[in-house]
This record gives structure tokens, C-alpha cells and sequence, in this order.
């Protein structure tokens, strides 16, 4: 019998990773709160399971990718009591630093290793299984989770050995992210308030030093106003708040996260949610939802 592992959580992520572990010759058992999310992973070969604690009862390794810590300790609730002895969880939503020690204290107090690996990478990586890995944990655990690892990712950078060590970097990356989406939307935005094609100015970075494939991407999304998820608004506005906590915590001024964290959650307020992130740039188009900046 080869590894098993359960994926707790089969959304755009999820649903991803969970079938390149089953294409690299895992057992996979899948969970999700609603059940068609997790059913539609049957026909890459993976098992639904009716519950929380019989996806993770046979599982060598439990991967966690819901929404935020509360989903996920809600789940883990469950989850652990039924863990088999020597079985690992792997931790790969954004929660944060703090986040991921509240958590890691609930494995400790079972027995359960506990792998701190949130991952860069939205809808295709995911599905194309080339994520960056960002882990922290106890170098006796990495040969475990490797395997894992190579399947849903093509990079593990090892960041550590605490519980948090990989969020660190996770909040640092998204920082740069969320930054690089709100401030292509405020160009576009710009050129649209003075009278411009918003395309003139991707057009005009493209090729040069301060292009960005992201930027253009997102570019394009906002300009078309369409928004199909590949990382949903309501994470982005999830992710700004915990990394303007890490900014405050560490003693960096978080006032440009703030500013980006207004307007994420004004856009999600407007019914842009679910949408990709780069529906943000409704949050800046004719004035709409404007707050305090």
C-alpha cells in the first residue's frame, strides 16, 4: 500500500493539488464542506469521504487548504483525535505567524508533527502542480513530506524549522503580490480618469525594466472587466489584514498595506468576492467604494 494522504479543503487550490497527488501514485481522500466541490475529484481517482475524520483515518499525511484558521481548527477539531499514530499534518493555507502557532499548538497537544507549508501559486499552478512550497519544520519530518511536496510543487524552499517560519515568507511574497495588484489597478484607474486608453499603459511597460507578466495579466483582466478566480478578492482582503498585523508586530509602518487592505474589502463589499483579485480595480473605477484614501 503506498502513502495516503487526506486534502482537506477542495477549493480553486485544493482541488489542484489534490489531484496531482493522486496523478503521482498517492491514495487521496478528499473533504470539503460542500460536498460537490470534493465529489468532482472522483474521476482523477480520488476517494470522497463522508466526513472529516473518515477522510483523514487511513491518512500517512493531512494537508489543510480551507479559507482561514477558523475553518481550519474547526476541521482539525475533528481531524486529529482520528489521526493514526505517526501521521503528519501539513498546513498549507495563509493564516500567519500567530496563526500558524495557535495551530501548531493543537497538533502538539495531540501528538500530531505539524508541517508549517502555506504555497505561492494561484488556480494553474495549482493545477498544473508547479507551486512554490514554502516549509517550515523539523528536519526529521522533511523526508515525510517531500513527496508531497515534489507532486503539488515544482520549488520547496525550506525556511525553517518553527511552526510560522513558513508564513513569514509567505506574508512577505503576498506583500509584494497584493502590492503589484493594487498598484497596476490604480494606474489603470489613472489613465481612465485622464482621458486614456488604460491599454496604452501596458503597452508602454511591456518589455521594458518595469514590466511585470503579473501586471499585464491583471492588467488585462481589469481592463476587460472580467474577473474568472484564479485567487479569489475575499483571500486578498483576508491576506492584507494578516500582513498588516506582521507589519505592525515586527515595527514597519503597515500604511501601505492599509491602504490596499481598503481597498480590497471595499471591492468585496461591492459583491466582488468570489472574483479574482483583480477585481479590485472596482474598488478604484469612477470613484466607486472609495474610503479614506
Amino acid at each position: 500500500m503506498g502513502t495516503s494522504v487526506a486534502v482537506l479543503g477542495t477549493g480553486i487550490m485544493g482541488a489542484g493539488m489534490a489531484k496531482n497527488l493522486a496523478k503521482a501514485g498517492f491514495e487521496v481522500a478528499v473533504w470539503n464542506r460542500t460536498r460537490g466541490r470534493a465529489e468532482a475529484l472522483a474521476d482523477d481517482g480520488a476517494r470522497v469521504a463522508e466526513s472529516v475524520a473518515d477522510a483523514v483515518r487511513d491518512a500517512d499525511i493531512v494537508v489543510t487548504m480551507l479559507f482561514d484558521e477558523a475553518a481550519i481548527a474547526d476541521a482539525m477539531g475533528e481531524a486529529l483525535p482520528a489521526m493514526k499514530r505517526g501521521a503528519v499534518w501539513v498546513q498549507s493555507a495563509t493564516v500567519g505567524v500567530e496563526g500558524a502557532q495557535r495551530l501548531a499548538g493543537l497538533a502538539r497537544a495531540q501528538g500530531v508533527a505539524f508541517v508549517d507549508a502555506p504555497v505561492m501559486g494561484t488556480r494553474q499552478p495549482a493545477e498544473q502542480g508547479t507551486l512554490t512550497v514554502l516549509a517550515g519544520c523539523p528536519g526529521e519530518v522533511r523526508g515525510a513530506v517531500e513527496p508531497v511536496f515534489d507532486a503539488i510543487g515544482s520549488e520547496t524552499v525550506w525556511v525553517g524549522e518553527r511552526p510560522g517560519d513558513g508564513q513569514r515568507l509567505k506574508l512577505v511574497m503576498n506583500s509584494w503580490v497584493l502590492t503589484l495588484v493594487g498598484g497596476t489597478a490604480q494606474a489603470i484607474d489613472l489613465a481612465r480618469g485622464l482621458g486614456l486608453d488604460p491599454q496604452l499603459f501596458l503597452d508602454t511597460i511591456s518589455g521594458a525594466g518595469t514590466d511585470s507578466a503579473y501586471a499585464q495579466l491583471k492588467g488585462a483582466a481589469m481592463i476587460a472587466g472580467e474577473y474568472p478566480p484564479a485567487f479569489p478578492l475575499e483571500g486578498a482582503a483576508k491576506d492584507s489584514g494578516l500582513i498588516g498585523d506582521a507589519l505592525r508586530s515586527s515595527g514597519v509602518s503597515a500604511v501601505l498595506m492599509d491602504a490596499l487592505r481598503d481597498r480590497f474589502e471595499a471591492a468585496a463589499a461591492a459583491g466582488h468576492g468570489a472574483e479574482d483579485m483583480a477585481s479590485v480595480v472596482e474598488a478604484f473605477r469612477s470613484g466607486s467604494g472609495r474610503g479614506r484614501n
